[in-house]
Order: C-alpha cells, then structure tokens, then sequence
C-alpha cells in the first residue's frame, strides 16, 4: 500500500484584506500597508489645505484687484463699497497712459538695465562662487568672510558712497550708472559658492589631468551642471532690478533715463499729467509686474530646483 500522501495547508496571504475595488468608497482612505487612515488625519490635512488657500487668497487679493481695476471705469474704481468685478470692461486707461507716458522708452529702459544687471550677475557671480569652492589659494576663506559680511550691510546705507563714487566717475545719467553698482551681489557670489560646492571634486580632477584648463572646466563642465542655480539667481536678479525704485531715482535726472517704476512715481505724483486717474495708475503696475511674471513662468522648474538644493552637498 502507497503511504497517506499529507499536504500542508498554504500560509495565509499577506495582502490586505481590504477594498481592491477603486470605485469603493472606502478605497481613497486606505494607506499604502492598506490600513484606513483616520479621521483625525484627513480632518488635519484639510485644515492645513484651508490655511493654505486663506494665504494664497491673502497673497493674490492685491494683484488680482490690481489687474481687475486695470479695466474699469473711473465710476468702478470710485464705487463704494469697492466694486471687484468690472460692470463695463473697458480699455480706455490703458490708451490714456500711452497718450501722457512714453511707456515703450522707459519700458525700454528697464528692460535693459534689468537684462544688463542679471548677466553680469550670472557671469561675475560664478566665476567668483567657482573660486571660493572649488580652488585653493591664500586669502580665499576671508574672501568668503567678506561676502558674508556684505550680506549684513543694509543696501539703503551704501546709497551715498554709490552716488559719490558714480559722480567721481561722471555715470550720472547713463546705463553704466545704473548697472555697474549692482553687477555683482554678495548674495548671487554665496548662492554660486553654495552650488558649485555639489559638484564633484573628483569630476575636475579628471578634466585636470586630461589636460583641461580652468576656463574650459568651468565654462564647459561647471557652469552646465548648476543650471537650476543659474536660473534661481536669474530670477532674483531680474526681479530685484526691474522693480528697483530708490537707486535709478537718485542716479537719474534726465527723464530720458527714467525706468519703468521712476516714471510711474514721477507721473503719479504729477497732477497736471495723472489728473487724479486710478485706471492709469493700475495700467502702469500691471506692466510693471507683466515681465517678471513672465520670467517666473518660464524658469518656475529651475527656480524651485534651485531653492529646494541650495547649500546641498
């Protein structure tokens, strides 16, 4: 006789034993182990979902009355209480501040020293955050101390030896006055050191001994792989110049040099040009900020990269 074959019983499944059916009520509260997550959980995340849309409002409400008063009527933007939404779209305003401003040559002028200040920054701010992190020579760690105390120093405090020092030089009244003091930022230099310090020192070494030179290495291996902090310093550059105010008003008396913001100011201060006219003035911040958020828009990947690895290693 053959021997009584025994067969063991198969070991308990370990999947969870919950709802597999996406469609069930029950299956959006499940956690990855497939336990339900608590009330208390989901009641904690909506309520840092509200705090946070509470903020954005917060944040947005200016901007957006801004750009929805850009369109109404002088009877609108006189309204009380505050009308949000226009009754008559209109575009007369922006018509009126083409009339009395010559937008497109102050626009020009901005746009220029802007583009001017923010590449002078990306070349002048790498190049010094290069040397700091990445070459060794006497000097180099008070180099550092230096930009770092540069960072402590009010920028309003530096505004009379900047005045002194452009009048000496006789840059009043021209592009190169208002570029050349801000063409490199203690800032820019310590947010380059920072990120060229990620790179592998071990990566240079084998371009070192390969033959290349420094230029070559930093142009052509350095610079490609801190793009996200090119673009991160791009962005604040660009946005602290174009919306710079006190500096070109104090090194500008040609009107003809006026940026954007000065213009605006001057223009809205004048009553005989802005003749009391909300609408124009609305006009004249919504092109201010127009740029800026289109430079936004286009680098937000890298900026965001940029700001979540700064001071990695």
């Amino acid at each position: 006789m053959s021997a009584a074959r025994t067969t063991t019983p198969a070991p308990p499944s370990s999947e969870p034993t919950g709802p597999k059916d996406p469609m069930d009520p029950t299956w959006s509260s499940l956690k990855p182990g497939g336990h339900p997550t608590s009330g208390r959980e989901r009641l904690k995340k909506s309520g840092v979902y509200v705090l946070l849309s509470i903020g954005l409002l917060v944040m947005v409400a200016p901007f957006l009355w801004m750009g929805l008063s850009a369109f109404k009527t002088d009877r609108d933007l006189t309204a009380n209480p505050p009308v949000w939404i226009p009754s008559d779209w209109t575009l007369e305003h922006f018509g009126e501040l083409l009339d009395r401003l010559d937008v497109s040559l102050y626009f020009f002028n901005s746009l220029t020293v802007a583009v001017l200040v923010t590449l002078s920054n990306l070349v002048f701010c790498s190049m010094l955050g290069y040397a700091l992190a990445k070459l060794r020579f006497g000097g180099r760690n008070k180099i550092f101390a230096l930009v770092l105390g540069a960072l402590m120093v009010p920028g309003n405090l530096m505004l009379l030896p900047l005045f002194v020092l452009m009048s000496k030089l006789q840059l009043i009244d021209s592009y190169a006055g208002l570029v050349l003091p801000f063409a490199a930022q203690a800032f820019g230099v310590f947010l380059m050191r920072q990120f060229m310090q990620s790179i592998p020192d071990e990566l240079l070494e084998a371009a070192r001994i390969d033959g290349a030179g420094e230029w070559y290495i930093f142009w052509r291996i350095a610079m490609p792989l801190v793009k996200p902090a090119l673009a991160t310093l791009s962005i604040l550059i660009f946005l602290g110049s174009w919306n710079n105010f006190v500096w070109p008003l104090i090194a500008t008396n040609d009107p003809e040099k006026y940026t954007l913001p000065v213009a605006l100011a001057t223009f809205a201060t004048d009553p005989n040009q802005s003749d009391g006219s909300n609408g124009m003035l609305m006009v004249g911040s919504l092109l201010i900020i127009l740029p800026v958020l289109l430079v936004f828009i286009v680098l937000q990947r890298h900026f965001t990269q940029g700001l979540a690895t700064t001071g990695l290693k």
